[in-house]
């Protein structure tokens, strides 16, 4: 686990946005942990996460054009992480989609820079994967090539067909995922700070139930 991945967990406990107990799933599954990004939702919380978006996209070296936002939780994400890699690394367009069309003034569903060249899309997890088909019916409409998408957590589940949902992704686009922590590194960080935890057995045993 890099310096970094260690960093976004300490500071997920330490905002509750990841927390640890009995979580009820849409999917029936009973949790061990639950992640909200929701809970990111300071001023100050936010330019931090934007830092670790960034971080994860430098450390990954890929190239990028445009950052994208799905409409509503793509929003502060890519503007967030837009503003952390100028500081970083180089100043970036970013792009984000209303969910209904403006019918006046400039119109159309995209707000931002024009989405061209090497778009990568920014949201917190995926789940059914609708905001990224979504996402990519967008940006390749606008004649943009969808680079890849960078999440926050990916939890490694397998869903209904024996993939998990970020698998069923980049299989079907053809598309890199790019994720700033994984449940292997959140098990990572207990078993180095609580190794002795009842919640390191428990989260070991969904692991092993559950994943992929």
């Amino acid at each position: 686990m890099l310096e970094y991945q260690n960093q976004f967990i300490h500071y997920a406990l330490e905002l509750g946005v990841l927390k640890f107990g009995q979580f009820q799933l849409k999917s029936g599954r009973t949790s061990p942990y639950f992640f909200n990004t929701g809970l990111f939702n300071s001023g100050a919380s936010l330019d931090k996460l934007g830092q670790f978006y960034a971080q994860a996209l430098i450390n990954a070296k890929v190239e990028i054009d445009v950052l994208y936002g799905p409409a509503y939780k793509g929003i502060p994400l890519a503007s967030s992480t837009a503003i952390a890699y100028s500081r970083m690394k180089s100043d970036l367009p970013f792009a984000f989609n209303r969910k209904e069309a403006k019918d006046h003034g400039e119109g159309g569903v995209l707000v931002g820079a024009p989405l061209q060249g090497k778009v990568w899309i920014i949201d917190d997890v995926i789940t059914a994967g609708t905001s990224v088909r979504e996402s990519v019916e967008i940006i390749r409409g606008a004649g943009a090539t969808v680079a890849g998408v960078v999440i926050a957590l990916d939890r490694q589940e397998k869903g209904q067909n024996q993939l998990s949902a970020v698998q069923e992704v980049a299989a079907q686009f053809d598309l890199p995922v790019i994720s700033i922590i994984s449940l292997e590194n959140i098990i990572d960080y207990i078993a180095l700070t609580e190794p002795d935890s009842e919640k390191l057995a428990i989260i070991h045993a969904y692991r092993q139930q559950y994943a992929c």
